[in-house]
């Protein structure tokens, strides 16, 4: 089985649809006035760009992929609600699973061993330790999850980082940025 760990914020909802959330659950009126609500799917989350949806579709296409979503927006809904979104928002493939924490968000104190790059990383890393039957994987994040970083003239190695994996630095263009289509097809074919 191949798997596509993906991010959300900066791969396929872009800086430009950042906030369209806020504008939808506007739109949206509570039948309930002050009872408590569980606002919809489709008004909970910012709308994923239709340029990169278009190129992530065609990812799953040549590779046949599934998708476990390592994203934050993981906090905010079921598995079946996010699929729903996915169907919504035009993507071909619903998710199969999301990566899980490592850490509860409840109890964990910040600590610098625990970032969000480190953390985002260990949650895949436990995910694939449990599904030996992964063949192909990569990740894709706006956050650098790399083994190897690179910033000016200095060179970092992270134990923790991943060897499977596609940066997308561009918040603006995500998965539609030149050459990242390439990167990710690399790890999956």
């Amino acid at each position: 089985m191949k798997i596509l760990f993906l991010d959300h914020d900066g791969v396929i909802c872009l800086s430009s649809e950042w906030g369209s959330r806020l504008k939808k659950t506007k739109a949206y009126s509570n039948p309930n006035p002050g009872g408590e609500r569980s606002v919809p799917v489709e008004f909970r989350f910012d709308n994923f760009n239709k340029k990169a949806i278009g190129v992530l579709n065609k990812i799953l296409l040549e590779t046949d992929a599934e998708i476990v979503v390592s994203s934050d927006w993981q906090h905010f809904c079921n598995l079946e609600e996010m699929g729903l979104y996915y169907e919504m928002q035009g993507i071909i493939k619903k998710p199969i699973a999301f990566t899980g924490n490592i850490i509860d968000p409840a109890k964990a104190t910040w600590h610098r061993d625990w970032d969000s790059e480190g953390t985002r990383s260990l949650e895949i890393m436990t995910w694939l330790e449990s599904h030996p039957e992964v063949t192909n994987w990569v990740a894709v994040d706006d956050l650098n999850m790399g083994k190897i970083v690179k910033s000016y003239s200095m060179e970092f190695i992270h134990e923790w980082g991943l060897e499977n994996f596609v940066h997308t630095p561009r918040g603006n263009e995500g998965i539609k940025q030149v050459g990242i289509k390439e990167k990710i097809l690399r790890f999956l074919k």
